[in-house]
């Protein structure tokens, strides 16, 4: 992909003093919801407005979103607010409709960026077109199935490109819906700085209550706007209820968060430490995690050695991992005591959990 330089103007049009945000509800339900929440909206820091039209379900017989029919409530609500709008687009039937309704931001979300085939079929269809255009991360942590829907799309002459980070599925129970796994973003903002990147703390989150904390976080790594699911009544919304905030606790959400500006050298070195330490905390707690699920596993070869009744401590295995170890450490600019000191460390934790299974 050619410099990306050019694809930030769009951006730096909106002349906005604050990081971009996009707002409004998971689905369009009514023309009267829209228009309530696009009117609540419109004198918050919110300059697009968000809603789901057609909606890709994991299962069916959930709600699926209302049609083309919500088209006509989005150009409605930007004609009465002002507001510009935003919608998810998944096969080249939706853009036809998208473009012919003049929505401003369309969408690719993670279930079709998986998709090779559907993101070239899109990028045919969006040939040429001045709208701004945003790809969702794929379902799964992958950054070279996310650089390649983006790659397509700018091959199709599409210029106004932007990225959203909405998280990774997993199968393993965490405080997330959607796990952020920061460092995949991050390594697709080393390479193309000046790509727009957008979070999406909503389908991360799946809750409320850590929305904040996971727009402070993506500030902090200097992601360049938000897009927030938000509705005046979440608790009855007609999907992603438990995910979506109100407009006043949006306002207030904008107030509280703590924005780096870049006013002289004094600041960018402050910015920078920032997201540099931001980047830090995000890795530590992929330790923490990590030994956490190594622990595990030590628990349940406790759980065998005890049933056949063998020795905790096996010196030719244990030798086998260090040499290991300080191998990959050089290979990683890693010096040979400070492998040693931490996976001695670990393997004492490690005996530790053991000793607990066989002596219980």
């Amino acid at each position: 992909m050619e410099n990306t330089k050019k694809l930030r103007t769009w951006l730096d049009d909106f002349k906005l003093s604050h990081p971009l945000v996009i707002a409004g509800p998971c689905s369009a339900e009514t023309e009267e919801q829209v228009l309530k929440i696009a009117h609540e909206l419109k004198d918050t820091d919110a300059t697009v407005l968000r809603a789901g039209i057609w909606k890709p379900r994991t299962r069916p017989g959930n709600f699926e979103g209302v049609g083309a029919l919500g088209l006509k409530w989005l150009q409605k609500a930007k004609k009465e607010t002002g507001l510009l709008t935003s919608t998810e687009v998944a096969n080249k039937d939706h853009v036809k409709l998208a473009l012919e309704h003049d929505i401003d931001v369309l969408w690719i979300g993670a279930r079709t960026t998986v998709s090779p085939f559907i993101v070239q079929e899109i990028a045919d269809a969006l040939n040429g077109t001045d709208k701004i255009v945003l790809v969702k991360n794929p379902v799964n942590p992958d950054l070279a199935l996310w650089l390649g829907a983006i790659e397509r799309l700018y091959s199709a002459n599409i210029k106004k490109l932007g990225v959203i980070h909405r998280g990774f599925s997993t199968y393993e129970k965490t405080r997330y819906r959607n796990n952020p796994n920061w460092q995949i973003p991050i390594e697709l903002q080393n390479r193309f700085p000046d790509l727009p990147l957008i979070c999406d703390p909503s389908h991360i989150a799946g809750r409320r209550d850590i929305i904040f904390d996971i727009c402070q976080t993506a500030l902090d790594l200097n992601f360049d706007g938000l897009m927030v699911e938000t509705h005046y009544d979440p608790d009855n919304a007609w999907s992603d209820a438990k995910q979506q905030i109100t407009p006043d606790t949006l306002i207030q959400m904008m107030v509280d968060l703590k924005i780096r500006k870049e006013t002289d050298t004094e600041a960018d070195y402050s910015n920078a430490l920032n997201t540099l330490r931001t980047q830090i905390d995000v890795v530590d707690h992929q330790l923490i995690e990590m030994l956490g699920k190594r622990m595990k596993i030590s628990d349940q070869i406790g759980s065998l050695k005890k049933n056949k009744n063998v020795a905790i401590l096996q010196t030719k295995r244990w030798n086998e991992i260090l040499g290991k170890m300080i191998l990959e450490g050089e290979e990683n600019n890693l010096s040979e005591e400070f492998v040693l000191r931490i996976f001695k460390a670990i393997h004492q934790e490690s005996i530790n959990h053991q000793k607990k299974i066989i002596n219980s």
